[in-house]
């Protein structure tokens, strides 16, 4: 057998070594960047937030490159199965209808429905009371979906492409109250701008589970999220993120 001289092995070595960088997963992970404190964008123009931080620490379990594309909610679906990007990490609800499009990791974290409205009015959420009513939400949501479902012959549904649209609109007057996801809201009552307003009622709905989409057919990444998300949590990943953005666990 041939010696391998110094010379030789040290250039074997460093083919090994960009042979590596170049077979380096990459992936692209899809987020709206208008749903703060889920997925929101910094002062710089970078995508920061609940959603991003969880498929970051998901993407170093899966020792994969990853990197952000931004998407409008409406779009993001198709966009997602269009090949724009690897997976959808936007706060997504996992309902049976959009299990048709696309594939979903299991859950990130449980949230729930709730109305918001000013602390100054008496605004009951029982559906009897709230009729009339003019109500925001975002657009292609669990909640919009919810209004059309249970109350849309009875209120006027003011639909928003970003919650933060309804939120101007709530504290300027233009509507009566918000149905959104609670733990969006609840960064929202805590900020100045929201100060004078407070959850109502009891949540309408109490198991949203949110997840991450991946297209059809790709399932092997699907399991491999989910066998990451798995670690984040064991090993306490999770929970520092968690901890980052809320005073509760949220999953």
């Amino acid at each position: 057998m041939k010696k391998v001289t110094g010379f030789a092995l040290a250039a074997l070595t460093s083919l090994f070594l960009v042979g590596s960088a170049v077979a380096a997963e990459k992936l692209r992970i899809g987020t709206e960047g208008g749903m703060p404190p889920f997925n929101m964008l910094d002062p710089s123009g970078k995508a920061t937030g609940f959603d991003v931080d969880i498929s970051y620490a998901l993407c170093e379990k899966l020792k994969a490159e990853c990197d952000v594309v931004l998407v409008d909610w409406d779009g993001s679906i198709p966009a997602l199965n269009a090949d724009k990007f690897d997976f959808l990490a936007s706060s997504m609800s996992i309902t049976e209808e959009r299990k048709g499009a696309v594939s979903f990791t299991d859950a990130i974290y449980t949230n729930s429905l709730q109305y918001i409205a000013p602390k100054t009015t008496d605004f009951k959420t029982d559906n009897a009371s709230v009729k009339g009513k003019v109500i925001g939400a975002q657009r292609a949501t669990v909640s919009s979906m919810w209004l059309e479902d249970n109350l849309g012959s009875d209120i006027e549904i003011m639909l928003y492409d970003k919650n933060e649209d309804a939120f101007m609109d709530l504290a300027a007057g233009r509507i009566d109250a918000i149905l959104a996801d609670k733990l969006l809201s609840w960064e929202w009552l805590n900020s100045s701008t929201g100060k004078d307003f407070e959850f109502k009622g009891d949540p309408v709905f109490a198991s949203d589970k949110v997840g991450i989409a991946v297209r059809k057919g790709n399932e092997q990444l699907t399991q491999r999220l989910n066998q990451a998300l798995k670690e984040i949590r064991e090993d306490g990943t999770y929970e520092k993120i968690n901890a980052k953005y809320f005073p509760f666990s949220i999953y």
